[in-house]
């Protein structure tokens, strides 16, 4: 067992979008110094940070520079290339590992890896062309989703597909030479679990979170999830079975579908903080970011206790609608207002979030909602 890294050392985090922000507000407030390395500049991970390193992620020579003025390293987000991990792991510890990050980058991998490991996802086929495309489709039937294999969110680079008549079409607008085509799950809900593992192999998680979405963007979360006893205790035993599969060490969530017939799938994996986890801010007694400098610091990993109920609703850039929104009328309800430090604001982009409590998870849910909507009082 290595020595931890204690207050007063410099944390380095490669991307400095609002996940980078939210850890660095956390590490500071634990005593740490903090640096960000992204292509962009006066980023929300920067404007809180100590020093913003703006260069490419294959400048080695920039990547170096960042590596020798940090402790230990980590990610806000999993598309960042090997070179950049392999250059910055002489110099410090870089925690997710590459080979976790690996098999989050890409799909394929993905779904692999842990189908290999005996946990269950959806069927899929791996193709790399429109003849392979629609041959998968007639093995999996329809309506099934095509995947880019990288470099896709938020509904990004995938498509559903209803007939075979659409393989050539999706297949040009995807652009890509290598797809994952799934199964469509008719599910009944969609689940996430959070959690931490330091390299001792403990294991600390949230939740599970209960979410929906609006086009394929989080819109609201909600914990505890209010499902089954059973279901819960299963998908929090999926998610501490992909820890271990993947050797984490740092944060991970594990997206979940459970279906109509109660089996529960694996849909996808982020090594990192989550959207659905920002409620941990200010429901739980350690939040997801404190956990994420906590595990890569090697110290004792924080007490998940949530003391409420909550919920979360992400605001999108769409509510501005050509002026600011009404944040006073938000701020004369009962939340909590996170911004991210974006100045422009697009349909889609997530801008900030609130958190709402309430007696029940019902309440909580409404609670969010109708304050959310408050911002469209002008």
């Amino acid at each position: 067992m290595t020595n931890p890294i204690l207050p007063g050392a410099t944390l380095g985090v490669l991307g400095s979008g609002q996940l980078g922000r939210m850890f660095a507000i956390a590490a500071r407030r634990l005593g740490y110094r903090v640096h960000v390395y992204s292509p962009d500049v006066s980023t929300p991970a920067g404007q809180v940070s100590d020093r913003e390193f703006s260069a490419a992620y294959n400048d080695l020579e920039q990547l170096a520079e960042f590596a020798r003025s940090v402790d230990v390293v980590t990610f806000e987000f999993e598309n960042v290339p090997a070179a950049a991990t392999d250059c910055i792991q002489k110099y410090c510890p870089v925690h997710p590992s590459k080979d976790v990050l690996s098999v989050a980058q890409n799909r394929i991998r993905e779904k692999l890896t842990l189908r290999d490991a005996g946990l269950a996802v959806p069927r899929f086929c791996e193709v790399t062309t429109a003849e392979e495309l629609r041959a998968a489709v007639l093995e999996l039937g329809v309506p099934s989703v095509v995947k880019t294999a990288s470099s896709g969110y938020d509904g990004k680079g995938q498509a559903v597909l209803h007939n075979v008549g659409q393989v050539e079409e999706i297949w040009a607008e995807l652009a890509t030479n290598q797809a994952i085509l799934e199964q469509f799950v008719d599910f009944d809900c969609e689940l996430s679990v959070v959690g931490a593992r330091n390299s001792r192999g403990e294991i600390v998680h949230y939740g599970p979170f209960l979410n929906t979405h609006t086009d394929h963007i989080l819109d609201v979360t909600i914990c505890p999830s209010g499902l089954a006893t059973d279901v819960d205790a299963r998908a929090i035993d999926v998610a501490h079975q992909v820890f271990d599969c993947l050797d984490v060490v740092g944060v991970l969530c594990v997206e979940l579908f459970v279906t109509k017939d109660g089996q529960i799938l694996i849909n996808e994996i982020a090594p990192r903080p989550h959207n659905s986890g920002h409620l941990t801010i200010d429901a739980h007694n350690t939040c997801q970011f404190e956990q994420q400098v906590r595990a890569i610091c090697g110290l004792p990993l924080g007490d998940t206790t949530q003391h409420t109920n909550a919920a979360m609703a992400n605001i999108l850039g769409d509510v501005w609608n050509d002026v600011d929104p009404n944040w006073s009328a938000l701020l004369a309800t009962d939340v909590k207002l996170h911004l991210y430090g974006k100045v422009e604001a697009r349909p889609g982009r997530k801008m900030g979030h609130i958190t709402a409590f309430g007696n029940s998870i019902n309440d909580a849910d409404r609670a969010v909602r109708e304050a959310r909507d408050s911002l469209l009082n002008k």
